[in-house]
């Protein structure tokens, strides 16, 4: 089972290794070729590799116990459910829950897709409960001011520090994913409406958010005068970038495509140019936007809109009462906290 999991890492193509030249290979093989081009279809771009890493993991596993697409029942899925459980990695340790949770969804997706071209009779996962998520808290919030002093670090006007700025501004003034910004256009941003709308976000859904004036405005220093610069910049090396590159509305110091481990560096290294203490990712912005709004009055729901969740459970993991606001309260309340 680690082999199949270790897999999903290693190879490039989502066709292999599935068993040559065997009948049930070349039926796995071909339906995940039409899954792919489905989800391209319906999913934002990293969603697409994940899925069919998760799904072919699954395939293997299915050849190596002698199973067919059409024969699947649920104890099956039940029985790879189990493994994947009590799977461990290199270190001794398990998968996470949201590792589980993954395949899980992946898998639902694969089997709707057979189902909705009429490849299976009857959709093996259906009825199976998905693996329950922690509900843990977010390490690290930042306060209102640790979060204005992130977003005033990028001082200067050169074109990097234009486009971390704006970068800085739009993650917090929108909680999007790092994914999502990524994937963003100059035809997504909006700054006379200040509205930035979310192309495929997960789960492929559309949405459109509002910017701040903050976010305007960097972003619009940008467009003039950082990302102009950025394209032209002089290549060396390969010189070779793919041409969608310069359709990112966020771009490489030399045009390319920004990558996610690229957007967590810059963000953590003005975080700590700033003198927060705490570590400061993308997703800790998205976590902190969250709770300062619902401090500051804002509707659940709202915020639910904002981030882009589909269920209202998944925003409440995203916020908490600030541990200051709950001391307050118990001195003002509790019989003994005067």
């Amino acid at each position: 089972m680690a082999g199949f999991i270790s897999l999903m890492a290693k190879e490039k193509s989502p066709y292999l290794p599935l068993r040559h030249g065997s009948q049930q290979g070349s039926v796995s093989a071909r339906a995940l070729r039409l899954f792919e081009d489905d989800l391209a279809l319906r999913y934002a771009e990293r969603t697409v590799p994940e899925y069919l890493a998760h799904v072919r993991a699954f395939l293997l596993w299915m050849e190596a116990k002698g199973l067919t697409l059409t024969g699947l029942r649920k104890p099956d899925l039940v029985a790879y459910q189990s493994e994947l459980f009590t799977l461990r990695k290199s270190d001794g340790k398990p998968y996470s829950a949201g590792f589980q949770g993954n395949s899980f969804t992946a898998l639902q997706c694969f089997f709707r897709f057979l189902s909705r071209r009429q490849l299976i009779l009857s959709d093996p996962i259906a009825g199976l409960e998905r693996p329950r998520l922690e509900t843990r808290l977010p390490r690290n919030i930042l306060s209102t001011r640790e979060a204005r002093k992130v977003m005033e670090a990028p001082k200067a006007r050169s074109p990097l520090a234009l486009r971390d700025r704006a970068i800085l501004e739009t993650l917090y003034a929108t909680g999007i994913r790092a994914s999502e910004l990524i994937a963003l256009s100059p035809f997504d941003v909006d700054t006379e409406d200040a509205l930035l709308r979310v192309v495929k976000g997960k789960g492929g859904k559309d949405r459109n958010v509002p910017l701040t004036r903050a976010a305007c405005e960097a972003i619009e220093a940008y467009l003039a005068q950082g990302r102009p610069k950025l394209l032209t910049a002089e290549r060396t090396g390969s010189g070779v970038y793919p041409a969608r590159a310069s359709k990112r509305l966020f771009v490489s110091p030399r045009g390319g495509t920004l990558h996610r481990a690229t957007l967590s560096r810059l963000v953590s290294a003005w975080a700590k140019k700033a003198g927060v203490k705490k570590r400061v990712t993308p997703h800790v912005l998205r976590h902190s936007v969250a709770t300062h709004l619902l401090k500051h009055g804002a509707d659940i729901r709202h915020i639910q809109a904002l981030l882009g969740h589909e269920s209202l459970t998944t925003t409440e993991r995203y916020t908490r009462v600030e541990i200051g606001d709950l001391r307050a309260v118990v001195k003002r309340a509790h019989p003994r906290g005067r």
